[in-house]
């Protein structure tokens, strides 16, 4: 099915069967290429075909008793919904594909006001920590793309960069457990696809959407397109205002004879303040039927206020106190992102024939400046003074073209070619007062620093796919060659690695009936080091504990394996896995100590990574979809995975080994549920639970967050207004115990935002007049939050 003046496939067309005789009906809707399998019993049917904003087609006639094909149906425009309000149902749901699994955002309450890494942490299989990092299936070697490509929208630090992402411009997330090889080998846990909206609904239409909440945040979203015959502008412009109190705590033991100090007690407040604008315009023009140009450009600016506190209690083996100090950071970070697309692509004849150019160039700078005054509180003197400035920027350029020749309706060839160049420069620079009062600000050699990355990866893949009556194969191998330069300006010295992976990939999928089939994948996958883990100098995320990279750091190459089975029924989806990963040389994160002290008397621990053991994971996960009445809906997942690492780390300054085998079994749960209560009231409530870990050094305690949000529709259904309550019973806070035989054992806690957090949101939407209103047909196998 296409539409009729572009020959683009339409996906998610509606083609409902009504039998004559039984009045019973039946149907189903297209997939991304436009094309449909329907089964029905033998008798008379009216064939009709529907999509949004176009005009429908009927087959009043139709005897079905044998297999019937309906060619290339061409749906043309409706005129009439020029003037008209096109409402879509905005539902979130679920389709399952032969390599991914794709969550559409739809009318997710929870997210409204709130930013991608809201968005993921809703995601089923996916899990965000307290800190914004993402993991999928408990693994977080999670490859983000934006649009299908690597983007410095995710940035530098992709927790940070995820949350100024605003949720309303995000369409769908698709979750790529099996990728197929046109996607990067990168990721060892899979993909997560981040789809930016470009709405392509005829005429000008959009939405604005103010957000206020506690604590304090203030925020605004303008989605819009104008689309005709030739042209569609698209935009999507948010802001944001935050303040996110947060907390630290934590209480060490130190076992060492030469530690001055036996317990060290801190406790941190976090006073973040944040500022973010994301805007981004894109043309699209349709050279022919087949063919079309889109330009695009995507700015996001950031501004933090931040001031930390750390209050420092330090005590002999006999509970005395030693010393009370009191630290403060005042820091100040400015970002800003810029990037550039250019796509082309053309569909030929519209049976599938494809060839898709892009490109895109992006920037990213990072620069802070962080004050640290340090005050003993028992005499009230200035303890220790430090000045950090740290400036990181990157350069990417993305080449990518892809082929896709279809042979009849079965077969399917693909080939394509990808270049990605990133460049990454970090300039770190500590300076403290050494004599006080009034001495100058020393800087320190042995932290101080200059480091450039450049890494270049050239890919070239082939796949091919064929469907037969009940089996689908999609089969490919992709190949990359990485070149990487390492610059340490520091100390005057270079380094290159050059290196080739082959990365076969095949999925299978076998149908038995229509709304049941069971999929099998296998793809090798590669994580690559980078900056921060390669960069030798050491980096302070406080005095007393230093990261330091590892220059000899290799890839780590994983292979892995997927057995999906998918049900259907009228009210209810189950979507189930069992996976298996093995990877070679996994990194562990060795901590030792340096023989240092701080001028405070405590040891100084060194982090680092090194390429050291085997690591096996293997788990079960399952997704539901049930809607046991109109007015409920249940949407469900469950993850369990069962980790084992084998590996023994020499000392080389002391010759001890450390043994590094652990085996952990772990798992997360979530229920998400949507209730339409009276008054056409919308009320969501999502529930997680993830449960206790551990690994060689530390363990974990579970966590269990709870998000409300209620939303009514207003002004004839134009607007909406939403009420949001996260964190209800603020549960979102990391508890672990960290312990090093000899060295210390350290209980400690994190909360990136303390307390209930409440947003209210008001969203319009926006056309010339209302005439009627085109809902689109649900989907009994997709599921609604």
């Amino acid at each position: 099915m296409v539409d009729a003046n572009s020959n683009q496939a339409l996906e998610y067309a509606t083609i409902v069967l009504k039998n004559t005789n039984t009045q019973k009906i039946s149907g189903g809707i297209t997939d991304k290429k436009g094309l449909f399998n329907i089964k029905t019993n033998k008798g008379n049917y009216e064939i009709s075909v529907e999509f949004i904003s176009f005009k429908s087609k009927k087959y009043p006639k139709q005897v079905i008793n044998k297999n019937l094909n309906l060619g290339t149906i061409k749906l043309s425009e409706d005129t009439n919904s020029l003037d008209e309000v096109v409402v879509i149902a905005e539902k979130t749901t679920v389709d399952i594909r032969l390599d991914k699994k794709v969550f559409n955002i739809g009318k997710d309450l929870s997210i409204r006001g709130g930013n991608a890494s809201d968005v993921l942490g809703n995601v089923p299989s996916v899990q965000v920590d307290v800190e914004g990092n993402v993991s999928l299936r408990g693994n977080e070697n999670v490859t983000i793309l934006i649009d299908g490509r690597p983007s410095a929208l995710v940035g530098i630090n992709g927790a940070d960069a995820l949350r100024q992402i605003p949720a309303e411009a995000i369409e769908k997330v698709e979750v790529i457990t099996s990728p197929s090889a046109r996607y990067d080998a990168e990721g060892t846990a899979g993909i997560l696809n981040i789809i930016l909206r470009k709405n392509k609904l005829t005429g000008f239409n959009g939405s604005l959407q103010f957000d206020a909440g506690y604590p304090e945040r203030y925020g605004s979203a303008f989605n819009a397109n104008w689309r005709t015959k030739k042209w569609n502008l698209f935009t999507n412009t948010g802001f944001r205002y935050r303040a996110a109190p947060g907390h630290a705590f934590s209480d060490t033991e130190n076992f060492l004879s030469t530690a001055k100090n036996a317990r060290v007690i801190e406790e941190r407040r976090f006073g973040r303040l944040s500022r973010s604008l994301f805007t981004s315009f894109g043309v699209e023009y349709y050279i022919t039927k087949n063919s079309s140009i889109i330009g695009n450009i995507i700015l996001n600016r950031g501004n933090d206020d931040d001031v930390n506190t750390n209050s420092i209690d330090r005590f002999d083996s006999n509970g005395g106190l030693n010393e009370a100090t009191f630290r403060t950071e005042n820091e100040a970070e400015d970002e800003q992102r810029i990037q550039y697309t250019l796509d082309y692509i053309n569909n030929f004849d519209g049976k599938g024939r494809k060839l898709s150019i892009n490109t895109q160039y992006s920037t990213e700078t990072e620069d802070i400046l962080n004050d640290i005054t340090e005050i003993e509180t028992q005499s009230n003197l200035l303890n220790d003074l430090e000045q950090v400035i740290e400036d990181q920027d990157e350069k990417r350029f993305l080449l990518q073209a892809d082929y896709v020749h279809p042979v009849g309706e079965n077969i399917q060839y693909e080939a394509g070619y990808r270049g990605n160049y990133r460049d990454i420069f970090n300039n770190f620079n500590l300076a403290e007062r050494q004599v006080f009062p009034n001495g100058p600000l020393v800087p320190d050699t042995g932290l101080n620093n200059s480091f450039n990355y450049k890494e270049l990866v050239n890919a070239a893949y082939f796949q091919y796919g064929h469907q037969f009556d009940k089996i689908s194969v999609l089969a490919g191998l992709r190949y990359e060659y990485t070149s990487v330069e390492i610059e340490q300006q520091t100390s005057n010295s270079a380094s290159k690695n050059n290196y080739g992976n082959f990365f076969p990939t095949i999925n299978l999928g076998y149908e038995f009936k229509d709304g049941e089939n069971i999929t099998l994948g296998y793809n090798k996958r590669i994580r690559r080091p980078r900056g921060r883990f390669l960069n030798p100098f050491p980096s302070r995320s406080s005095e007393s504990n230093i990261f330091s990279g590892n220059v000899s750091l290799r890839p780590v190459i994983t292979d892995a394996l997927d057995l999906g089975y998918l049900k259907r029924w009228k009210k209810f989806t189950l979507s189930t896995s069992i996976y298996y990963n093995r990877s070679d040389e996994s990194w562990e994160f060795i901590q030792e100590n340096t023989g240092d002290l701080t001028d405070n008397g405590d040891p100084i621990l060194r982090r680092f990574p090194i390429n050291l053991s085997l690591e096996e994971r293997v788990g079960f996960e399952f997704t539901l979809n049930f809607r046991p009445f109109k007015v409920w809906n249940i949407n469900s997942d469950f993850n369990l995975f069962h980790t084992i690492t084998d590996g023994d780390y020499i000392d080389p300054k002391t010759n001890i080994t450390t043994n590094f085998d652990f085996e952990n079994t772990a798992f997360f749960i979530r229920l998400n549920q949507k209730f339409t209560l009276p008054s056409k009231i919308d009320l969501q409530i999502n529930s997680n639970y993830r449960g206790a870990s551990q690994n060689a050094q530390s363990t974990n305690q579970g966590i269990f967050t709870m998000n409300i949000a209620a939303s009514k529709d207003i002004f004839k259904e134009k607007a909406s207004l939403s009420l949001n309550v996260s964190d209800v019973f603020n549960g979102r806070k990391r508890m672990s115990t960290i312990f090093l035989p000899g060295i210390s054992n350290q209980y400690s806690e994190f909360q990136r935002r303390v307390g209930p957090q409440v947003r209210m949101s008001f969203v319009y939407r926006f056309n010339q007049k209302k005439k009627r209103i085109r809902q689109e047909r649900e989907d009994d196998g997709g599921g609604e939050f």
